[in-house]
């Protein structure tokens, strides 16, 4: 039988994890390392759900690891990127990924926030900036004339794309 740790989310109701997928979180290993796994660990920046799907990832992690992503991105489709679980894993609603991708920062998940943020790479993966916009939900808050300084400043990156 492994060992246990016990994972105290932002709604404060416990869930048990064995140890070995709980320390493939950076942040859950040093307070492991510090306190042992008979303290609870509490992680107040993490809602229950999104520590679910982050358990979820590092349980398939350990029994199917994550391929090096060939950067920069040859598609739109992070299916064609990743092996299909990890593929299936992050096509999601944009609001819950977002929410993983900050889950996997705060926990230090580095195998995780790698393959979300290919993901959202993937998303914007020959979009105009328009289009972001709109798939991402984010106000152009530029005067005409500010947006059209920055596009003169930034000429050099359309042109390496």
């Amino acid at each position: 039988m492994s060992e246990k740790v016990q994972l105290i989310p932002e709604e404060g109701e416990t869930i048990e994890v064995d140890v070995d997928i709980a320390q493939m979180s950076v942040l859950v290993k040093s307070m492991i390392d510090d306190a042992g796994t008979e303290e609870d660990i509490p992680l107040p920046n993490v809602k229950k759900a999104t520590l679910e799907k982050v358990i979820e990832f590092c349980q398939h992690y350990k029994e199917e690891p994550l391929q090096d992503i060939e950067k920069p991105l040859k598609t739109n489709n992070i299916k064609d990127v990743v092996a299909p679980w990890y593929g299936e894993f992050v096509s999601i609603e944009i609001e819950e990924l977002y929410e993983i991708i900050l889950a996997a920062n705060y926990l230090d998940v580095k195998p995780l926030l790698e393959v979300t943020c290919a993901a959202v790479a993937a998303m914007m993966k020959g979009k105009s900036i328009e289009e972001i916009r709109s798939l991402f939900n984010i106000e152009n808050d530029f005067t005409p004339e500010e947006e059209e300084q920055i596009r003169e400043e930034n000429k050099w990156a359309e042109e390496a794309i």
